[in-house]
């Protein structure tokens, strides 16, 4: 038995419509079109599938079973088709995100929000769990956009510059290094790194300070909050070095101080790479925007 969506459509049409002139109007096909459609069925089936003598028209017990089925199927169909519509005009789809900063979450999750209100078809998800295979997993498709500070030459990936930003020391109001005006690699020799939880070649302050200088830090101590992080340095448990607009409070908190790291300061730059195909979905584009915007309302509060 060859079934098509169509049949289906039809039964559930005559049924709704109790005769077949106005199941025809329904489905926008002629009567004559119609009656040779049911006999074809019917002859598929091998069973009657209406009553005809009755009026209105009444589904025979075959054809109920043939109801049921397209009041459970039909809905599914329309509900695809909607998602389909939704994909190719752009207002649908799927944004899954790999984060290789982990101090990222403190503005991503408002990108999000603001994103969320501007684009609720579109399936938002964050993958914490793939940060350190990030790259590789955004070429299978496994997420659709990657926060990286890292930018690399990959086939059919772009890198698009979101913002710069500062890694800056943070220290108690206690801690000598306070009086400083700025730190150097020499001065974490004799003190506790509070650090995120993560691999060394993720952290702004080895790669760009520590490691090049050949400095080790008395001890490192790891932190998965940023709250828990600032929580130990205002007790001088050690030291850290975050992001700035991680520590935009500090600035308004005595039990905290912040320096630039060398003299000059440290400046970084933060990139949301995707696939190539996907640069011009609406909704990508969007999202960059928002995330190049966030950190200056952030510096702003």
């Amino acid at each position: 038995m060859h079934l098509e969506f169509r049949h289906l459509r039809t039964i559930k049409a005559i049924h709704e419509a109790g005769g077949l002139a106005r199941a025809a109007e329904l489905l926008h096909i002629t009567q004559s079109a119609l009656s040779h459609q049911i006999k074809g069925l019917e002859d598929q089936a091998g069973v009657e599938l209406f009553i005809r003598r009755s009026k209105p028209m009444r589904l025979s017990p075959a054809g109920m079973k043939l109801l049921r089925l397209a009041e459970k199927i039909l809905p599914e169909i329309e509900a695809l088709e909607q998602d389909f519509a939704g994909l190719q005009s752009g207002r649908s789809g799927r944004l899954h995100i790999a984060i290789e900063c982990h101090a990222c979450f403190e503005w991503l999750f408002p990108v999000l929000e603001e994103f969320r209100k501007a684009w609720p078809d579109v399936d938002v998800d964050i993958r914490p769990g793939l940060a350190f295979d990030a790259l590789p997993a955004l070429q299978k498709e496994d997420v659709d956009l990657v926060v990286s500070s890292d930018p690399e030459k990959l086939d059919g990936v772009e890198f698009s510059p979101l913002f710069d930003y500062e890694p800056v020391f943070v220290a108690s109001a206690q801690n000598p290094l306070a009086q400083k005006p700025f730190v150097v690699a020499e001065d974490f020799r004799e003190e506790t790194l509070i650090t995120y939880p993560v691999d060394r070649s993720r952290l702004d302050v080895f790669t760009e300070l520590l490691t090049p200088a050949k400095v080790e830090p008395k001890a490192i101590r790891q932190a998965e909050l940023t709250a828990v992080i600032l929580l130990l340095v205002a007790s001088n448990r050690g030291v850290a070095v975050l992001p700035d607009w991680v520590v935009r409070e500090v600035k308004y908190n005595s039990d905290y101080v912040t320096r630039p790291i060398t003299e000059h300061g440290l400046t970084k730059r933060l990139y949301a790479a995707i696939r190539s195909d996907d640069a011009q979905k609406p909704y990508m584009a969007h999202l960059i925007r928002l995330a190049r915007t966030e950190p200056v309302k952030l510096q702003r509060m």
